[in-house]
């Protein structure tokens, strides 16, 4: 069995901070760490890590504590929505796995962080226990109002709040666009996310990139085999040729597997990042198996 989990955490400009996290992690016998990524405007890093389940699992709570550690949230200043350190960690299967099994996980461990670390947990998607928190937007959404978390009540004082959950494969992904008026990649992301009308399994938003005075499309692909990242890219072509807007490229956030490359195969996608060691299947061959 593996399963592989994606935290998001809210630190992408100290890489002495990131690096702690990524050690805790990779101290967990029967997980590897198979990439990080960072990014100093969203000031958030994305871990990518996978092995048998429990391990798994304890390797999600070693790098929250080293989170709640080390991240101060009242201090945090970043363009991509949080509401905590360990913003959000969901488990994901991978091999022989269910997402129930990792929805089960992932109450386990929600529970668990609540109890030793004290920080309260929203559980999301197939974890969810309220429906209005099976979307994670929602849950972002809705948090500052006042919902109550599923373990824990108020917040940590320098940690926040955590959401866990467990899903399906989900490809994290950005197009830069060569301009400074955010309007417009919100206006881009609005035309093609589906709770606007646009692209099934697309969620998206537009954010600023001060730090290279450009803007971004900022992209949540929940299925590639619905929706193929070429048809996603297209769509977002067509609007700014349109318009006269210059794309630089599109940024991969984690890993990828093989078949969303084989489903948009012969398609430009104007990568800026894109290399063989984020493609999953490439990686797993490393990874410990449960014996």
């Amino acid at each position: 069995m593996i399963i592989e989990s994606v935290p998001n955490f809210s630190e992408g400009r100290d890489p002495v901070v990131v690096a702690g996290i990524g050690k805790a992690v990779s101290s967990v016998s029967g997980v590897r760490l198979l990439d990080t990524t960072s990014d100093q405007d969203h000031n958030r890093s994305v871990l990518t890590f996978a092995g048998d389940p429990p391990a798994v699992a304890s390797a999600a709570f070693a790098a929250i504590a080293a989170a709640v550690e080390r991240i101060d949230i009242r201090k945090h200043s970043g363009v991509h929505p949080r509401i905590g350190a360990a913003d959000v960690v969901p488990l994901v299967p991978v091999q022989n796995a269910t997402l129930n099994d990792c929805a089960e996980l992932a109450r386990q461990l929600g529970k668990r962080v609540w109890e030793e670390l004290r920080v309260p947990v929203f559980l999301y998607e197939a974890a969810a226990l309220r429906e209005e928190c099976r979307r994670l937007e929602n849950v972002r959404r809705l948090a500052p109002t006042g919902l109550a978390p599923d373990f824990g009540d108020g917040r940590h004082p320098t940690a926040g709040a955590t959401v866990i959950g467990a899903r399906k494969f989900l490809i994290a992904w950005n197009i830069n666009l060569r301009l400074t008026d955010v309007a417009i990649a919100r206006s881009i992301a609005r035309m093609i996310r589906e709770s606007s009308g646009g692209l099934k399994a697309v969620k998206s938003i537009g954010l600023p990139l001060e730090s290279r005075g450009e803007v971004q499309v900022s992209i949540n692909l929940i299925d590639f085999e619905q929706t193929p990242l070429h048809v996603v890219f297209d769509a977002v072509k067509e609007i700014c040729d349109h318009n006269g807007v210059e794309i630089v490229g599109s940024e991969l956030i984690g890993m990828i597997p093989e078949a969303a490359l084989a489903s948009s195969a012969g398609h430009d996608l104007h990568w800026i990042n894109f290399r063989d060691e984020l493609v999953l299947e490439r990686r797993l061959a490393g990874v410990p198996r449960q014996r």
